[in-house]
């Protein structure tokens, strides 16, 4: 047997894809709707690390995907990008003096390579990456609109800060209080900045979710974030010295407006912008101290249940609106600006964190709740009949709310509110790298949007890219750039120093694949009817809320303008498991980098400096582990075809699992026996007739039930179960001196989606002169699936006796007469009368005997 040539098979037939544009796609009337397919990788960012061996794992599902629709007559949209504004292009930069568009370039360059050497069927005629201007034209014509639609709103806001980065981040980047990008702890600044509003398609966003065949771990993800929840605005009056009522006002947000009884005290969060009128003399300089270190605390240490609660005395009294008793206002970091009004009124006994603080601080705690526990000692958290609440007492939860708003309401210092966790959305980034927003800011005219027909407006060439820290972006230094003209009264004005996050040009990335080369609009609507919306997202679910929800809010603004016809983007979504490394871990639940660990004789693992054992455990892939691993070397040494298909077979697509290398030589090993198989000679048999030969039958059925499987498993993404198929009929037709020639065809075409390489040599060895890629998808006969026996139970008096084998199908007189001669029967029907027979087909014979 020659060898598997797959180094000189892959570069070719690569060749061949990129020269003939095998997968060039167009708008062809002649596919029905139904015949169209727009499948979606989530595009990459280009980092100068390259691509590890989990970033295929979508792609290679995907493409094994489309290759099946295109040999089942379906017109395909398969294309790739790239997202690459960011940062650390902007930090390897600020490093090394090296411009982000270089380091992006020669990244983007990489990349490519990488993703063209596994044999991927995208169209790379519709390639985009969103830091070219001609790209980032259309982002900024959509930012544009939202702008002029008023949900693009200039605000000193509060906002993340990351000390490291230097710049704001949205609640979505923090995570477990932390930058997302860099792992530096966030602290809190207010600056200007330039915010989406995307809660005023909250709801929208939250109804839409159930059209959507998604994950529910995702769509509930995206509903914790909205967090809509339903309760009351209540005002309360702010007393002066002397307890009397003043003009001020402060409005908190409550779902249980029915406990008003019970608020003993209110607590305002430090931003809130009140703070300063709250505090009295007396008080200010221990309010300045307690503001300013609340500040350097992330969302996440603030509203952790299990730290000690913290606060200080703002001097002033509010009067509850229900008793008319004054109740102190507190500031607490435990009670954020970006919930409900930023301020609460506290209700000890029955909430955990107010008790805590209550006790903590001496404050009165009072049931309003009939409780089971005493609440002076533990708060109750749980319903129960009203007390202690006047007109309330003896109502359950329901009517009690009820009763109350109708109070309010009345009284009109309250009133029936929505609230949502969902924040809007801070859109601005004080970086270099990432779009310029479009818009000038004048003394006499305001802020002016730069006139559509003068975009994109194209970032600057400079020399440093420092951040400025002071909430600038570096921009803001470069005056030949930012000194401007008003394009509405043509006077001094300054340009918007601040850039759109990465966010921004992968929210509608999806639409310009299907346009891309359009100089006039960001996609005809032709080419938008034609593929939208997209059928399959394939990508991973650490995007389940940042880019998936502002990607359905972008689009949503492009329905409501009408230049979408979908509601929403993406109709079917699936996530990919995570494909992870082994790594070594101490007794201490600390990590060893793999280059620091010797396995010795025993088969255990040591770490070499201290000679500690180690256990070995399943890990993320991590550069400072040393265990990440470069599909470059895997495919080099086994070839792109076993990489594919290694990926695909190691688990269930949605699955995480880690990479063993003994599992890609095992693939490999079953391509050498498919590539062997091929040099068997060909029989013109035909497999569809009768055949005496009962290899060939055998044959015949495995090769239908690999058709069968094939498909469905495919079909359904199921891919490593269809694997495992091909790999039994690959063993029974390596028991056969030679193959069918029709059969050997359709196992080639089923082969080719999973390896594409090896699938269109063996086409052409087989003495076809086009692609593969298009030929029509193999079918099978049910009839071959039928089992030639079947095993039919004997039972006598309903009691199981005996088994044996008759033919499928037959006859019941033929059942009944091979059931007597059971021996196991036999021996219950001696001496016996049998009465009645009773037959189910294929399946049993009961003997009622007497």
């Amino acid at each position: 047997m020659s060898k598997y040539p797959f180094e000189s098979i892959e570069p070719k037939w690569q060749k061949y894809w990129e020269e003939n544009k095998t997968f060039k796609v167009s708008e062809d009337s002649s596919f029905p709707k139904e015949k169209r397919m727009y499948v979606l990788d989530m595009f990459p960012y280009p980092s100068a690390a390259g691509l590890h061996v989990g970033h295929p794992e979508g792609y290679t599902a995907t493409d094994i995907y489309c290759r099946y629709l295109r040999m089942n007559g379906y017109n395909v949209l398969h294309p790739m990008g790239y997202d690459a504004f960011g940062l650390p292009a902007e930090n390897y930069a600020i490093k090394t003096g090296t411009h982000p568009a270089t380091t992006t370039n020669s990244n983007i360059e990489h990349f490519t390579k990488q993703i063209k050497s596994l044999g991927f069927s995208y169209d790379w005629d519709r390639c985009v990456s969103t830091c070219d201007s001609s790209y980032y034209k259309w982002t900024q014509w959509i930012f544009l609109q939202l702008f002029k639609r008023g949900l693009a709103y200039e605000s000193n806001t509060p906002i993340n800060w990351c000390p490291s980065c230097k710049t704001g981040l949205a609640n979505e980047e923090v995570k477990e209080g932390k930058c997302d990008r860099c792992g530096t702890q966030v602290t809190h600044k207010t600056i200007r900045q330039w915010v989406l509003k995307i809660t005023a398609y909250a709801d929208r966003l939250l109804e839409d979710l159930d059209t959507l065949d998604w994950p529910e771990s995702v769509k509930l993800m995206q509903r914790n974030w909205i967090g809509k929840s339903t309760g009351a605005e209540v005002t309360f009056t702010i007393a002066d010295k002397d307890g009397k009522p003043t003009d001020q006002k402060l409005t908190v947000y409550t779902t249980r407006c029915d406990t008003l009884f019970g608020a003993t005290y209110m607590v305002v969060s430090p931003e809130h912008p009140l703070v300063k009128q709250l505090t009295t003399p007396e008080q200010k300089a221990f309010v300045e101290e307690y503001v300013e270190l609340s500040a350097k605390k992330s969302d996440l240490e603030r509203t952790d249940l299990n730290k000690d609660k913290t606060g200080v005395f703002s001097g002033s009294y509010a009067i509850n609106p229900v008793n008319g008793k004054l109740i102190p206002v507190w500031i607490a970091d435990y009670v954020l600006i970006s919930y409900g009004t930023g301020a609460i009124m506290a209700v000890p006994a029955h909430d955990d964190r107010d008790w805590e603080f209550a006790k903590k601080f001496n404050l009165p705690i009072i049931e309003v709740l009939k409780s089971d526990v005493n609440v002076q000692e533990q708060p109750w958290t749980q319903d129960g009949i009203h007390v202690n609440s006047e007109f309330l007492d003896g109502l359950n939860k329901k009517d009690a709310i009820e009763k109350m708003l109708e109070f309010l309401e009345e009284k009109k210092i309250g009133k029936k509110a929505v609230n949502y966790k969902l924040r809007d959305w801070i859109f601005s980034r004080q970086r270099y790298w990432g779009e310029p927003i479009p818009l000038v800011h004048c003394e006499k005219c305001g802020i002016v949007p730069v006139p559509e027909e003068e975009l994109p407006l194209e970032l600057p060439n400079v020399k440093s890219y420092q951040p400025t820290g002071t909430g600038e972006s570096p921009l803001a230094g470069i005056e030949s750039w930012v000194n401007c003209t008003c394009p509405k009264c043509g006077g001094k004005a300054r340009r918007e120093t601040n850039t759109m996050p990465q966010w921004g040009g992968s929210c509608w990335y999806y639409l310009r694949y299907l346009d891309p080369k359009n100089n006039s609009a960001f996609c005809s609507k032709e080419a938008e009817n034609y593929w939208m919306p997209v059928d399959l997202y394939v990508g991973g679910a650490e995007h389940a809320v940042l880019h998936l929800l502002y990607a359905r809010f972008w689009h949503k603004v492009l329905y409501d303008l009408g230049l979408v016809s979908t509601k929403e983007p993406f109709q079917r979504l699936v996530n990919q498991g995570m494909i992870t490394s082994f790594a070594y871990q101490r007794k201490n639940k600390t990590l060893v980098p793999v280059d620091e660990v010797e396995q010795h004789s025993d088969g255990l693992w040591y770490e070499k400096a201290t000679g500690e054992k180690l256990e070995q455990v399943v890990a993320k892939m991590s550069k400072s582990l040393k265990n990440v691993v470069n599909p470059d070397d895997e495919i080099k040494q086994y070839g792109a075809d076993s990489v594919r298909m290694y990926e695909m077979f190691m688990g269930p697509l949605t699955m995480s699992k880690p990479w063993n290398t003994q599992g890609i030589i095992g693939i490999h090993r079953f391509l050498e026996k498919v590539w062997g198989l091929s040099e068997k000679p060909l029989s013109d048999i035909d497999i569809t007739g009768h055949l005496t030969d009962e290899k060939l039958v055998a044959l015949r059925k495995s090769f239908a039930q690999t058709i069968s499987k094939v498909t469905n498993d495919t079909k359904t993404l199921n891919f490593n179960t269809a694997i495992s198929q091909m790999m039994i009929f690959v063993n029974d037709l390596s028991k056969m001196e030679s193959i069918p020639r029709a059969m050997w065809s359709d196992f080639v075409k089923i082969l080719s989606v999973y390896a594409p390489h090896i699938g269109e040599e063996l086409w052409q060895k087989l003495g076809n002169g086009k692609t593969i890629a298009y030929e029509k998808w193999p079918a099978f006969n049910e009839e071959y699936l039928k089992d030639d026996e079947k095993t039919i139970v004997v039972m006598v008096n309903g009691k199981l006796r005996g088994k044996f084998q008759a033919p499928s199908g037959s006859a019941d007189d033929v059942l009944i007469e091979m059931a007597k001669n059971d021996e196991g029967a036999k021996k219950f029907l001696e001496g016996k009368q049998i009465v009645k027979s009773v037959v189910v087909k294929d399946k049993l014979v009961n003997f009622v005997a007497k």
